[in-house]
């Protein structure tokens, strides 16, 4: 028989996992929504400047060059006019007026750097609260950058430094591990402004709201020894996107008539498994 205390604590190791999945909803909406940040992680990396957030000029005369050469060939002009009018070389405006995909000519006329490969992983690392450049340039010459000083990775992230002014650390307003707690408490038992916070985290994630009503209906079966349930809560867990839910349910499965005595019969075997503990603690003290 599974100890239902024991199923308890593996779910909550579960939500845990959870949370830390879905740490960019732990973030402030002040920080979520900064124009800067939304643009770096909206453009490709490449066609921003680095100093300042903005379109890059080459970027910006691409676009102005495009929409010239295509209003001029919508009038009925030619390729070798148009070349004229715009001062262009007469290959330079054919491969503007041919042009179908305008992000590939912007990619074609931007300067690569060797930076430009890691610029996802740093924009998103910094979404994840980490603003150390030193620490962020550390992790990308593990993954082979070949630069030698964090000096480039401190360039592309000064936008955001700049857009968020004097808030240095646009850290998580909670730590996972809390958000986790919270989810896993008596909604009775939290404080007023524990479940305020709390509602406004489970707001920006349908996925942690989905969570916080397993875990409700995990709870009702365990305290109403509700073990009939079991069934209908792993494939309501099943049809949300939650993976270490999901492998919770799965391991539960494996041992489903443990689990529903465990869930449904008044007797506990957690004094067992405490013997069980103390002998394991003993076994690895040193022999005196």
């Amino acid at each position: 028989m599974a100890d239902r205390w024991h199923l308890w604590d593996n779910l909550a190791h579960a939500i845990e996992r959870t949370v830390i999945a879905h740490r960019p909803c732990l973030h402030s909406p002040e920080f979520t929504e900064s124009d800067t940040f939304r643009r770096m992680v909206a453009a490709p990396p490449s066609i921003l400047n680095p100093d300042t957030g903005e379109e890059k000029w080459l970027v910006t005369r691409t676009r102005e060059r495009h929409a010239a050469v295509q209003r001029l060939l919508a009038r009925g002009w030619s390729i070798s006019a148009i070349g004229r009018e715009l001062g262009l070389a007469r290959h330079t405006a054919e491969r503007y007026a041919h042009c179908k995909n305008l992000d590939g000519l912007i990619d074609g006329s931007l300067r690569t750097t060797r930076l430009d490969d890691y610029k996802p992983y740093l924009v998103r690392r910094w979404h994840e609260g980490c603003t150390d450049a030193a620490r962020l340039f550390r992790e990308i010459r593990a993954q082979g950058y070949p630069g030698r000083t964090p000096q480039a990775v401190r360039r592309y992230l000064r936008p955001l430094r700049t857009s968020l002014g004097s808030i240095r650390s646009p850290a998580p307003v909670h730590k996972p591990q809390q958000i986790a707690n919270w989810i896993m408490r008596n909604p009775e038992h939290l404080r007023a402004d524990e479940a305020r916070q709390l509602d406004e985290v489970l707001a920006r994630c349908p996925e942690l709201s989905a969570a916080r009503g397993h875990v409700t209906a995990f709870a009702r079966m365990v305290c109403g020894l509700r073990g009939d349930h079991f069934a209908t809560w792993t494939d309501a867990v099943r049809g949300d996107d939650l993976p270490a839910l999901h492998a919770f349910a799965d391991g539960l499965q494996r041992d489903q008539d443990a689990v529903i005595a465990g869930l449904t019969l008044p007797w506990s075997s957690g004094p067992v498994e405490g013997h069980v503990n103390r002998i394991k603690m003993l076994r690895r003290c040193p022999m005196w």
